[in-house]
C-alpha cells in the first residue's frame, strides 16, 4: 500500500482516490490544548485565543504519530512543514528509520518543504501527480524536490502577534501589523522562515501587493491555491482578480485549519503559486 502523509498544516484531511494521512499539530496554552484534526472547532480556538491574555504555543508531532501515520504502508511519501521552524521534520525522519528497520522493504521518503499551508497542499498535489504517473520510488522523490523550487507562498495577516510570541518574528516587526488597518505582506523565504516584505494599508493595497508578487514569479496558467482565516470575502476578491489576469489557471479557494489559522489570525490571507 503507498501513503501520502503530511502534518495538519496543509489544511487538508483527505485526498480523493488516495490513501492519505494528516498527522495533527497542536496549539495549547495553560488552559486548554487544541488538536488540528477533524475534531477541532477552529471558530471555538479562534475566539478563545482571542480573548486569552497569556501565552500560546504551537508543539509539533511526535515520533509516535509519524510512525502510526506511516503503519501498513510499503511505500510512505511523507511531507512536513519547514523545519526551520518546527522539530516535525526530525520526528518524521526519526520515525522512516524506526518504520524501515522494523519493515526492511518498506520505502519511506520525507520531504522538508521550507513551507506550509497552500504550497504545502500544492506539494502534496504533485506528489499524487507524479506517483499516478507511474514513476518509480527514487524518481517520484527527485521530481518532487525539484517541484518545490518551482513553487512561492504568499501571505497577507492583520497580525503578527502568535509569530512574535513564539519567536519566528520578532517583535519589532509584529509592532505596526494590526494598528491603523496595517497589513503585512510577507513570503516564505527560501530558508523556511517568515519574511514581511511590505506594510500597506488596508485590503486593497494588500491585494494589490499579492498581485505584483503573483506577477513577478511570472504566473500564468499554473495552479493557484489561496487559503484563507475568517475572510471569505476576501479570499473571493483574490481569486476573482487572479482568474481575470490568469483565465487559464487552475485556482481554487479554501478556508486554512487549526495551525495556519493560529499563526495567520482572523482576516488572514494566503496564496501559493507555481512559477511555471
Amino acid at each position: 500500500m503507498v501513503k501520502f502523509v503530511c502534518d495538519s498544516s496543509c489544511d487538508m484531511l483527505t485526498m480523493p482516490g488516495v490513501c492519505f494521512e494528516a498527522v495533527p499539530l497542536t496549539i495549547s496554552t495553560e488552559e486548554r490544548r487544541f488538536v488540528d484534526d477533524a475534531s477541532l472547532d477552529l471558530d471555538d480556538m479562534l475566539d478563545y485565543l482571542a480573548a486569552y491574555k497569556g501565552r500560546s504555543y504551537s508543539a509539533c508531532p511526535g515520533i509516535g504519530d509519524w510512525l502510526k501515520a506511516y503503519s501498513g504502508a510499503d511505500t510512505v511519501y511523507a511531507a512536513v512543514l519547514t523545519g526551520t521552524l518546527s522539530g516535525a521534520y526530525n520526528a518524521a525522519v526519526a520515525a522512516k528509520k524506526l518504520y524501515e528497520h522494523a519493515h526492511p522493504r518498506a520505502r519511506v521518503h520525507v520531504f522538508n518543504t521550507l513551507t506550509t499551508g497552500p504550497e504545502l497542499r500544492l506539494f502534496m498535489e504533485k506528489l499524487v501527480e507524479l506517483h499516478e504517473s507511474g514513476l518509480a520510488f527514487d524518481e517520484v522523490a527527485s521530481q518532487a524536490e525539484a517541484y518545490l523550487r518551482t513553487t512561492r507562498l504568499f501571505f497577507s495577516f492583520q497580525s503578527l502577534h502568535n509569530f512574535a510570541q513564539n519567536g519566528r518574528v520578532s517583535k519589532a516587526a509584529a509592532a505596526a501589523c494590526g494598528v491603523l488597518n496595517i497589513r503585512v505582506v510577507g513570503t516564505a523565504g527560501e530558508d523556511g522562515t517568515v519574511k514581511p516584505l511590505a506594510k500597506v494599508r488596508g485590503d486593497r493595497k494588500a491585494l494589490a501587493e499579492l498581485y505584483r508578487y503573483l506577477e513577478a514569479m511570472a504566473f500564468q496558467k499554473g495552479k493557484l491555491r489561496i487559503g484563507h482565516t475568517r475572510n471569505p470575502a476576501l479570499a473571493e476578491q483574490f481569486r476573482a482578480g487572479a482568474a481575470e489576469r490568469y483565465p487559464e489557471a487552475d485556482i481554487r479557494v479554501y478556508a486554512a485549519r487549526g495551525l495556519c489559522s493560529y499563526y495567520g489570525e482572523s482576516g488572514a490571507l494566503f496564496f501559493a503559486a507555481e512559477s511555471r
